[in-house]
């Protein structure tokens, strides 16, 4: 089984940067694929909000997305030789609060809907204050 871990999360002061970091281990069921096959999407999740998702790559192509309220600020990439994504957080505001979550979409398609993902890790804390 596919098990991705974040890390990096933290405490800053609106204005301030972190960086995410998600390293996947294992393989998929079928033993077929492995991290350069997949999509990942990085996710967030507000206390009494909805999990959103933010950004997602994929390898094909190399393609990126965001969505407005991130753009410009977070830059997500990948490290294939280390089965790591990361997310580069910049300009955070009070409102980026949120438990941050990396997922596998092992279909490499990538998106930001939170179903279609196969894989989820535990989540890490980002807290901004103003």
């Amino acid at each position: 089984e596919v098990h991705p871990v974040e890390s990096g999360g933290g405490q800053v002061q609106a204005g301030g940067s972190l960086r995410l970091s998600c390293a996947v281990s294992g393989k998929t069921f079928d033993d077929l694929k492995t991290f350069d096959d997949y999509a990942i999407g990085w996710f967030r999740q507000a206390p009494g909000k909805e999990r959103e998702g933010i950004s997602f790559i994929i390898n094909r192509d190399g393609s990126t997305h965001y969505i407005d309220s991130v753009k410009g600020r977070f830059t997500i990439s990948r490290d294939n030789a280390k089965n790591t994504a990361f997310l580069q957080m910049d300009s955070l505001k009070p409102e980026d609060s949120a438990v941050y979550y990396c997922a596998v979409d092992s279909s490499g398609f990538g998106t930001t809907e939170a179903a279609l993902y196969d894989y989820w890790g535990q989540g890490t804390q980002v807290t901004v204050s103003s």
